[in-house]
């Protein structure tokens, strides 16, 4: 008997799935008796067993996913078959959806119920996930697999918020009022699964390793309606980016121990795995020494009104990062309004992603704030008196999803509200500089999306006499049309070279000549890659483990010989 929710094949008459503990059974909603899962209707009264069919849109992954993550797939699915990878795997259901809809016409339980999965399964794709399975009630979505992400827990996490969110957004205007008051359960689990194959029609067959979607699916059977429980495998790998709340050991059906849960309750403050790591101390910077002047210098003149681009290119854990870090929380950039929006992958598809993140930190937008709040905190926050920007509120209300149903901006054909977001962004920085030097940051530029990529094209465009230093990183390959600016300086940042390598291993390792092998493994392995020598230490046996990598500063305690007790 297959399982409906992991796929499971379980010998007959089994009343529980073997691998992921999910009843194999049914409860008729009518008369509560118990059915075998593959039976359509209740053999003692005949009612139908399921809340209603999934209509032709939820069938088959090919008719739900969207086009760019389906070509992704499909075009590298020869390489992704048969590997293993390490992924978060996401369950979802509507609780007690038997219960909601027994009473109600399968085409009006199906009107309620289609609008809950399709929120779901947004806040999915947003993330780049690939929803694996459509149960009826419910999705199993996979993060990391066939697409691989070095932040599939941290991607995994975010969409159960957003779908909680979109959720209870859509129970308050359609549940309630209909006296159905609809919510959702989220569970959550990281661990190793390996791709079988992946079918044309995007059908993924996979196998589990260990306990992987079995911890998920009991953490969304034990979460509280409107809740999402993570593992504690989950929870490392998400560290610094989420808020969660323990809940302590928990029993799992099929284990013989408890497992530690965590409740999500929000995203951290940290978007970025440099911020997460300030949380913790940061390393000494070591080598930087000229690109601190050259952004120092950049500062000076942007401050003088001689506007500035400077950019940092490199390959990933080079220290880009690190470097706008530094110049952000120094003496340079002291009474400067500093506004930061990092891309993403998953923005790439979104427009003015990186003007949204712009724009929610000008305008101290929490994750919170409802349309009123951020319609009162954009029209608040204007210069009182500035009536160059009396035409700028409608746009950006329309980019935070907070401008009214009635207002004249949405009558506007496609190009003009283009035409006009971008001139409102440009026009609310430059009025802003006059006020006070200002300096942006955008980080990892090359996934921006296109519409963002013409706003900024606008923005250096106005530079020269604005107080206005935009500092970017990207990687190599980005491609642009700044080269040819008097104003635009751009930075190589490569490894580091031996010597400062040695130097930065003495530090976090200390300069015992016992640790000499392992300073010189290290700095072989890592090539001289700052993010490699700290954040994942070498360790014997961390392949295919779900632990952290310790940083170096911890792994000497390790290491270090104690002295001997006996004496």
């Amino acid at each position: 008997m297959k399982c409906p929710r992991c796929q499971h094949d379980n010998p007959a008459g089994q009343k529980f799935c073997g691998e992921c503990g999910e009843r194999l059974g049914s409860l008729c909603p009518s008369c509560r008796a118990p059915n075998p899962s593959d039976q359509r209707f209740c053999g003692d009264c005949g009612a139908s067993l399921a809340p209603a069919p999934a209509t032709g849109k939820f069938r088959s992954p090919e008719t739900y996913t969207p086009k760019h993550l389906a070509e992704r797939i499909l075009t590298s699915k020869s390489a992704l078959e048969g590997e293993r990878k390490q992924v978060t795997v996401l369950f979802a259901d509507l609780k007690g959806s038997m219960e909601l809809l027994a009473d109600r016409d399968p085409e009006e339980a199906r009107r309620l119920l289609d609008p809950v999965l399709e929120r779901m399964m947004e806040a999915v794709h947003r993330y780049e996930g690939t929803v694996n399975q459509v149960m009826g009630d419910g999705i199993m979505a996979l993060f990391g697999a066939p697409l691989a992400h070095e932040d599939h827990a941290v991607r995994a996490c975010y969409a159960a918020l957003r779908m909680q969110e979109a959720v209870g957004r859509y129970s308050d205007a359609v549940g309630r009022p209909a006296g159905l008051p609809i919510s959702i359960r989220v569970g959550l689990n990281s661990g190793d699964v390996v791709v079988r194959s992946i079918g044309s029609d995007l059908y993924m067959d996979y196998s589990a390793v260990g306990q992987t979607t079995h911890l998920a699916a009991r953490m969304e059977q034990a979460a509280r309606p409107g809740s999402i429980l993570l593992t504690v495998q989950t929870l490392r790998l998400a560290e610094g980016f989420v808020e969660v709340r323990s809940l302590g050991p928990i029993a799992v059906k099929g284990l013989s121990e408890p497992v530690e849960a965590f409740e999500l309750h929000g995203a951290g403050a940290a978007r970025t795995r440099l911020q997460a790591a300030a949380a913790r101390g940061l390393t000494p910077l070591v080598g930087r020494e000229a690109q601190l002047l050259t952004l120092g210098e950049a500062l000076g003149k942007a401050r003088a009104g001689h506007g500035q681009v400077v950019a940092l290119v490199g390959d990933a854990g080079v220290g880009k990062s690190r470097l706008v870090w530094e110049i952000t929380h120094s003496d340079r950039s002291h009474n400067w309004l500093v506004l930061e929006a990092t891309f993403t992958s998953y923005g790439q598809a979104i427009p003015f992603f990186g003007v949204v993140e712009l724009l929610k930190t000008y305008f101290k937008l929490e994750p919170w704030d409802d349309a009123p709040h951020i319609h009162e905190k954009i029209t608040g926050g204007m210069r009182p008196g500035d009536d160059a920007l009396k035409d700028v509120a409608p746009p950006l209300l329309g980019l935070l999803e907070a401008l009214p149903g009635d207002d004249a901006f949405h009558a506007l054909d496609p190009q003009e509200r283009r035409h006009r977001t971008l001139t409102a962004v440009k026009q609310l920085l430059l009025q802003e500089s006059y006020a006070q030097p200002l300096l942006l940051v955008l980080e990892d530029l090359q996934w921006a999306d296109s519409e963002t990529l013409r706003c900024v094209d606008a923005i250096i465009a106005s530079l020269p006499g604005v107080r206005i230093c935009l500092v970017m990183t990207y990687r190599t390959g980005h491609e642009h049309r700044w080269a040819t600016k008097t104003y635009y300086a751009q930075l190589r940042i490569d490894p580091l070279p031996p010597h400062n390598v040695e130097s930065l291993l003495e530090t976090l390792l200390g300069g015992d000549a016992r640790l000499g092998p392992l300073r010189q493994f290290v700095s072989e392995r890592t090539e001289g890659n700052p993010f490699f020598i700290d954040a994942p230490a070498a360790r014997t046996g961390w392949r295919g483990s779900t632990k952290p990598w310790p940083r170096l500063s911890e792994l000497r305690r390790e290491v270090t010989p104690r002295p001997d007790r006996r004496a």
